[in-house]
């Protein structure tokens, strides 16, 4: 019986295709991992922008998002030492960014009433924001909107003030549906979120670092983790003659009676400044 050749015997080609160089022999010279194939990255670098990336108006901040910006398609999440704390502030230029290509901007339950004086202040029209108030609503009834908003592509950006310990199985339908939405999209959960997985492919935190200051922290993101916490300077809530006005009687070393009110620039820019 006549001898079987070894490469037909176990099914191996006589004469194989040659392998790329770079397999055979390491890297080639000058060569970037990513340029071999798009979807290769280094754990210890930032990935590329893989899509549209929206600037955060904070320099600091887009030098440590990869792309450089707030991802489009994805969700962002912002984790909050407590609601109200300069999340509004810290977004207003990338949402003013897309107000102003004409899209609209919804905001699902946010935590206190929105100032039409305070939003201007932030270069933000309320003409342009449609408000979902979640108080009166069941929690699976304002997810659905939201699912069903970022599924729709009529928003231009996003922002949800989510109830406490949502489950993985709604963050991974959201997650699924950011992927139809065209503009940033944000959720805004409890500090305590941390500590629990997250389909969402960024993740910070923010607390308070100072007068008119946002400690950042980034947690999650397509790259190594940031080690030390961003310190960012907001847009003040008052103007400087509403900041003079309102500690004049601390200054004179005489009290405000309890009964009088906060003038109105005052009080809108408390509530709508968040």
């Amino acid at each position: 019986m006549p001898a079987v050749p070894a490469q037909l015997a176990f099914g191996v080609a006589a004469n194989p295709p040659p392998l790329p160089a770079g397999l055979l022999h390491g890297p080639v010279p000058g060569r970037d991992l990513q340029e071999l194939h798009p979807g290769l990255w280094r754990a210890h670098q930032l990935t590329r922008a893989s899509g549209v990336a929206w600037p955060s108006g904070f320099a600091a901040l887009d030098a440590q998002l990869p792309g450089g910006g707030w991802p489009q398609g994805v969700l962002s999440e912002l984790l909050l030492a407590q609601a109200g704390i300069g999340e509004l502030r810290l977004l207003a230029p990338t949402l003013a960014a897309v107000a102003a290509g004409g899209k609209l901007l919804m905001l699902f339950d946010p935590p206190a009433r929105l100032s039409a004086r305070a939003l201007d202040g932030l270069g933000l029209r309320a003409q342009q924001l449609l408000i979902i108030p979640g108080q009166l609503r069941a929690s699976a009834d304002l997810l659905w909107a939201l699912e069903q908003t970022l599924k729709s592509g009529h928003a231009g950006a996003v922002l949800a003030w989510l109830p406490e310990r949502l489950h993985a199985d709604a963050l991974r339908r959201l997650q699924l549906a950011a992927a139809q939405h065209e503009g940033p999209a944000f959720l805004l959960r409890e500090w305590t979120a941390q500590q629990r997985p997250s389909p969402a492919p960024l993740r910070l935190s923010l607390r308070a670092g100072g007068p008119d200051c946002l400690a950042v922290q980034v947690l999650k993101r397509r790259g190594p983790r940031l080690a030390e916490a961003l310190l960012l300077e907001l847009p003040p809530v008052l103007l400087p003659q509403q900041r003079a006005r309102a500690l004049a009687p601390r200054q004179r070393g005489v009290l405000a009676p309890a009964s009088t009110a906060l003038p109105e620039a005052v009080s809108g820019a408390v509530s709508g400044a968040a």
